[in-house]
């Protein structure tokens, strides 16, 4: 989305723009990520609403038919390339359906054209993480998953972050047995790990069994399934499965860019950038989005408050610095779970005097009657000045109440004032008070 902030905002201001993927227009959130993902979420937060109602006044499973639910996301993903395009047109943009790739420091191959460029901009996302283990190949991608005709009876996702369990919850609705196999002492490092331990728990509820501290090594191919084997603090075992989702992460995705040629420096975390977004090593390259080294969450919104940065500095000079003090992360679990600012391992790194407030939330009059799977907070407040400098949920709108907790840190609204204000009632942010 940072590309066609950029492409559109240069547009406006009458410079000759072009742009060129060589996949479908609408990029990675609208057609394999955030948007497609959440439509097949709240169908399954449905199913699960009508399971916790039952014997409560509501009658009836929901099963969850996958076929029509496929159906029901391409009627929003199917008709995005070509409105892109119209758009990309519409604005006097000129489109190319190919590959770019660097020539020199200002000229670029893009299919069979090449192109010479005052400024090129680099916002190709980032691509599923390719393992390097025996029978790899037998694994299919977070890609790959959108696409799936039919749900087996049984996954096991290779990973313990975002997709893993987004893509657990989703399936463990439809009736799938799901195993999450990762590495680490805790999946989702990215979140407080208490509140972690509440996804844990609603997991195994949902029956998904997560086997932690535990590394694939190899994948098999067996009669109609596939044996995955890992090596952990237990020694090896076998996980059995119809389907193994690579869910290892993501990378930037620089491979066909050719940088070496243009002298743009990149590590494995990007494109080298300065606090311009532009590229350390060639003026006339900035990137924005999950494939710059920047301080940002390599998330939609990061994206498009890149692309704002960059065609900022375009057009008037490098003028614009991104600050990324407010980053509201969600991942979408049932329930979700959402964090915004410092966690409290940070907040110590950085020698900041803070207090805290937590709890468990589940006996609140909200989870009572959204019957929640869990409910529970941690927030982080200044001892010098009394602003939040860091809040953490887990529970039914945790990914609409973040945004409150967000635009406080960024109007520095002190923790006292979100205790007085008058909300509606019975409202989820109306919680927010009784949690600073």
């Amino acid at each position: 989305m940072s590309g066609v902030t950029v492409a559109m905002k240069a547009a406006k201001k009458k410079l000759k723009v072009g742009i060129a993927d060589f996949r479908p227009y609408g990029g990675t959130c609208a057609l394999r990520g955030c948007d497609p993902k959440k439509i097949l979420i709240d169908v399954a937060k449905a199913k699960s609403s009508i399971g916790k109602y039952s014997g409560k006044g509501l009658e009836g499973d929901g099963q969850i038919n996958w076929p029509e639910l496929m159906k029901f996301k391409r009627g929003f993903t199917d008709p995005v390339p070509d409105k892109m395009e119209k758009n990309y047109q519409k604005s006097g943009i000129d489109t190319y359906h190919a590959a770019a790739s660097f020539l020199d420091e200002n000229k670029l191959k893009v299919g069979e054209e090449e192109i010479i460029a005052k400024q090129i901009v680099i916002a190709t996302g980032a691509r599923p993480r390719t393992l390097s283990i025996p029978g790899a190949e037998h694994t299919i991608t977070s890609d790959d998953f959108f696409h799936l005709e039919q749900l087996p009876e049984s996954i096991t996702f290779l990973g313990g972050g975002y997709v893993a369990f987004e893509f657990a919850h989703l399936a463990a609705k439809a009736g799938v047995k799901v195993t999450i196999i990762d590495r680490g002492e805790y999946p989702l490092k990215h979140f407080e790990k208490e509140l972690v331990e509440h996804v844990l728990k609603a997991s195994k509820a949902h029956g998904i069994e997560v086997v932690l501290n535990s590394e694939a090594a190899e994948v098999r191919k067996a009669d109609g399934s596939f044996q995955v084997i890992t090596k952990g603090k237990e020694g090896e075992k076998i996980v059995e499965s119809q389907l193994v989702v690579n869910a290892a992460g993501r990378v930037p995705e620089i491979d066909q860019l050719n940088l070496e040629k243009g002298k743009v420096e990149f590590d494995k975390k990007g494109i080298k950038v300065n606090e311009y977004l532009q590229s350390i090593s060639n003026s006339r390259v900035y990137a924005a989005g999950d494939v710059a080294d920047s301080n940002g969450l390599p998330l939609t919104p990061v994206a498009v408050f890149e692309g704002h940065a960059v065609a900022s500095n375009i057009l008037k000079g490098n003028s614009k610095a991104p600050q990324y003090t407010e980053m509201p992360t969600v991942v979408f679990t049932i329930p979700p779970m959402a964090s915004v600012g410092l966690t409290e391992e940070r907040a110590k790194e950085r020698n900041i005097e803070y207090e805290v407030t937590s709890g468990d939330a589940s006996s609140w009059f909200n989870a009572y009657r959204s019957q929640a799977e869990a409910y529970a907070y941690k927030v982080l407040v200044s001892k010098e000045d009394g602003t939040i400098l860091g809040a953490h949920l887990v529970g039914p709108s945790a990914d609409e109440t973040i945004n409150l907790f967000a635009l406080a840190m960024k109007a520095k609204i002190p923790a006292k004032t979100l205790q007085s204000m008058m909300y509606s009632y019975p409202s989820w942010a109306s919680d927010l008070s009784y949690m600073v």
